[in-house]
């Protein structure tokens, strides 16, 4: 494999500190979106579907828009990171493979990752790129990151309808890890084994991959 390219949500980041400010933005019990959160997912749903249970009616670029105005704006640093993604990130440059960050997150969430200094050739957020997971659109640049055809790029993510499935249709090679209690949900699941051509439960699994 000549480049990995990893999701953001739930593979080098943890979502914690997410959901709780979305969920004191919004007025609602920390536990309770949390829950929303694990409901939507097992449902195979992008995670902000959450928020539409709490306000129906919402605009969710709007609203990361306001919290930045009001200075409640996204944060990120080391502790929202995973303890496997420094070494696993490393180990894979180290080897001469192609390391790309590349998920649905805003602007402000790439500069901050970015500030992280993750051992990555590219970081970058589907705000910057004006398209997100799982368009079509999205996974050509992906590609375009990558740097080598399809079949030498892994797409390493935990959602199987946002990361795993429309990256196999794309003719990528893709790795569903499973992180936290929603992720193994689909780790054993008849379709996600069907469409992932690895089923990981860490980064550091990626090593081995590589050199296949």
């Amino acid at each position: 494999m000549k480049t990995f390219v990893f999701g953001i949500g739930e593979t080098p980041v943890r979502d914690d500190r997410c959901w709780g400010s979305w969920a004191d933005w919004l007025g609602t019990p920390r536990h309770t979106l949390s829950a929303l959160v694990g409901a939507v997912t097992a449902q195979g749903l992008d995670k902000s579907e959450a928020l539409k249970l709490v306000k129906p009616d919402i605009d969710i670029p709007a609203g990361y828009a306001a919290r930045e105005a009001a200075g409640r704006g996204e944060y990120l640093d080391e502790a929202d990171l995973y303890e496997d993604v420094r070494p696993a990130l490393a180990e894979l440059r180290e080897s001469g493979t192609r390391v790309v960050v590349a998920g649905n997150r805003t602007v402000r969430a790439g500069a901050l990752l970015r500030a992280l200094d993750l051992s990555a050739d590219l970081v970058a957020t589907s705000g910057e790129r004006g398209c997100a997971k799982p368009s079509a659109e999205f996974l050509a640049r992906v590609l375009d990151a990558s740097g080598a055809p399809a079949r030498e790029t892994v797409y390493v993510g935990d959602h199987p309808a946002n990361d795993t499935f429309p990256a196999a249709e794309a003719g990528l090679r893709t790795a569903h890890i499973g992180r936290r209690p929603w992720g193994h949900l689909w780790a054993d699941g008849t379709q996600v084994c069907a469409k992932a051509d690895w089923v990981i439960e860490s980064l550091a699994e990626l090593t081995a991959i590589a050199g296949e």
